[in-house]
């Protein structure tokens, strides 16, 4: 911390000169919403500013229309490299209710200010940013980093005979199904999850349906829980097929993992919040309740050594993320404002990272006794 106490007001700064800007290309991102993979104008605006602030970026990246990677590399060679993710697909009706709009400029904002002290200090190093799409749904994160299993989709359809009055009933099958999710649920740990929605249930009300679908989401706390209940679920779509006489095709998903918070950076993180802003964090028992199993980011904190920071918006009214009320609340200012707080602790923790060698080895030690 003491190596980092000197570089902290050069990132600091660069972070709070180009505050206003990002603080509008949060508002661009937010009042244009856009589905995952479908993110063309947050991915164009957010590398079009990047290139201008001197970063080397490469749009479209790793065969993803709307991923990129944007880096600077110290002159004096690349060092430790540190990165930085950035979200930016909103919600099918309901928009940025997930806040990606902050978490997008959040990401652009650590850069910079890491990339503020590599130049003036003429330190090794190098900083990376990377865009990434479909957090929401499809998992981008996977895409870029090709990895595997943890939070599981489920798609399901079921193939009946189309008939007016008799037939095999499609309908039945995902109903069944559905119930047999909600039977099960009384059998399962309480920190399983398990949610569905029925996507088609037929054309028409005098007409057997030959066709229905649904989409199902299952969570566990760890790679393990997730793995004993795969099977549980998917013998509950195969018997509402064996009971109607429908037949069923289920596609799984690429899945995520946990998250493997590494400790050294979490609590480093929670250090620089009290320190600079006053902030305390629960405690760890109370941040072991929160959900954190539904964030492709659990993959990348198995590939490298990371952290997946919560803060407070501080909303004006009662409202939590994924509902309508707090769309409109991730647009104010006080929204921005707690994240430029955050964002400038993650920077610090990224400097500390990158400067001191010994606070470096735990995290790299913590994380080798951690990975799979």
């Amino acid at each position: 911390m003491e190596q980092t106490a000197k570089y902290a007001d050069t990132a600091l700064k660069a972070i709070e000169e180009i505050s206003e800007e990002l603080h509008d290309i949060s508002i661009k991102i937010h009042e244009n919403p856009e589905l995952a993979y479908e993110e063309r104008e947050a991915h164009n605006l957010l590398v079009k500013y990047l290139q201008e602030k001197g970063f080397k970026v490469t749009p479209h990246a790793f065969g993803l229309e709307t991923a990129f990677v944007a880096e600077f590399q110290s002159k004096a060679g690349k060092g430790r490299v540190v990165s930085f993710n950035s979200e930016y697909d909103a919600l099918p009706d309901i928009g940025h209710a997930c806040g990606h709009n902050l978490i997008a400029i959040s990401g652009v904002a650590a850069a910079i200010g890491f990339k503020a002290v590599l130049e003036k200090f003429d330190i090794k190093g190098t900083v990376k940013l990377f865009g990434t799409p479909a957090e929401e749904k499809g998992s981008g994160k996977i895409d870029l980093i090709n990895a595997g299993a943890y939070d599981g989709i489920a798609e399901v359809e079921y193939f009946g005979k189309a008939a007016h009055a008799s037939g095999i009933n499609a309908l039945d099958a995902i109903v069944l199904a559905y119930n047999n999710i909600g039977l099960l649920r009384q059998q399962i740990q309480s920190t399983d999850r398990i949610h569905g929605i029925i996507t088609n249930g037929g054309k028409s009300a005098n007409v057997i349906p030959d066709y229905t679908s649904g989409t199902f989401f299952i969570r566990g706390k760890s790679i393990e829980d997730l793995k004993a209940l795969h099977p549980r679920v998917h013998k509950c779509f195969e018997a509402a097929a064996d009971a109607t006489g429908a037949t069923v095709k289920i596609t799984w998903s690429k899945e995520v993992y946990d998250l493997n918070i590494n400790e050294p950076l979490a609590s480093r993180y929670e250090y620089y919040l009290s320190k600079k802003y006053g902030i305390t964090c629960p405690p760890k028992e109370v941040q072991a309740s929160f959900s954190t199993g539904s964030s492709d980011q659990g993959n990348v904190t198995y590939l490298v050594p990371g952290f997946h920071p919560l803060y407070d918006i501080r909303t004006s009214i009662p409202t939590v993320n994924h509902q309508r009320e707090f769309t409109a609340e991730c647009k104010s200012k006080s929204a921005h404002e707690e994240t430029i707080k955050c964002t400038s602790c993650m920077t610090l923790v990224g400097l500390d990272f990158l400067l001191d060698d010994e606070f470096a080895k735990q995290v790299k030690d913590t994380f080798n006794k951690s990975k799979l």
